[in-house]
């Protein structure tokens, strides 16, 4: 479904904004607010619901099939859970890397390889993280997959995430390498239209449990 976010005049809420005055910085935070208190409001059942539909949905998808080397994220703050997904990877003897932000590097990742015995440890954002091990460190152009986390997205393939802006830095040079990017989000999720910055990176692909929207 298409969010009730609406820009043609007004907020969520009802409340009118002026083109005039409010900035897309504004909007972008408004819709950050609104569709996190959306998936967050999912029940645990609808939540694993969606997981369950969300890794059958990838473990028939080509690229996926062909690929040996996947970045993944675990998942927070309502995201989809991607915890079977991990699993199946690793059933599959496909290598997963998660993020790592980077300790010299501001606003940039590093993605470590994540088995089932990596240790993991809190990130200054709260959210696990695997503990810095520059031999487990896999450069951008030798992966495959990198799963990219979001909390908005449309119909052309705009997203919108938590305003950090580190997948947009890991994904700026992605067409020039093998990487295929994906976005992974509940159904709710996508809106009519994202706001988007210079800096933004649309992605090819996006996908839910119900549906797979590709974009050009």
């Amino acid at each position: 479904m298409y969010s009730s976010f609406n820009f043609l005049g007004y907020y969520a809420d009802n409340k009118p904004y002026n083109l005039a005055t409010d900035t897309p910085m504004n909007m972008r935070t408004q819709l950050r607010k609104e569709i996190r208190q959306r998936r967050n409001s999912l029940s645990s059942i609808e939540q694993n619901a969606a997981a369950i539909a969300l890794s059958e949905r990838l473990a028939t998808h080509k690229i996926i099939q062909q690929a040996q080397h996947i970045a993944l994220y675990l998942s927070n703050d309502g995201e989809l859970s991607t915890t079977r997904f991990i699993d199946w990877c690793w059933q599959q003897n496909k290598a997963v890397y998660l993020p790592v932000i980077h300790p010299f590097s501001p606003g940039n990742l590093l993605f470590l390889r994540y088995q089932k015995d990596t240790p993991l440890i809190n990130n200054i954002y709260g959210i696990l993280e695997p503990k810095l091990d520059v031999t487990q460190v896999c450069p951008l152009n030798q992966l495959d997959v990198i799963f990219t986390p979001l909390v908005a997205f449309d119909g052309s393939g705009a997203r919108l995430g938590m305003g950090g802006g580190f997948y947009d830095r890991s994904l700026a040079n992605w067409q020039s390498t093998k990487l295929y990017p994906l976005g992974l989000a509940h159904d709710c999720q996508r809106v009519e239209e994202v706001p988007v910055e210079s800096w933004d990176i649309p992605l090819p692909e996006i996908i839910t449990p119900s549906k797979s929207y590709c974009f050009s």
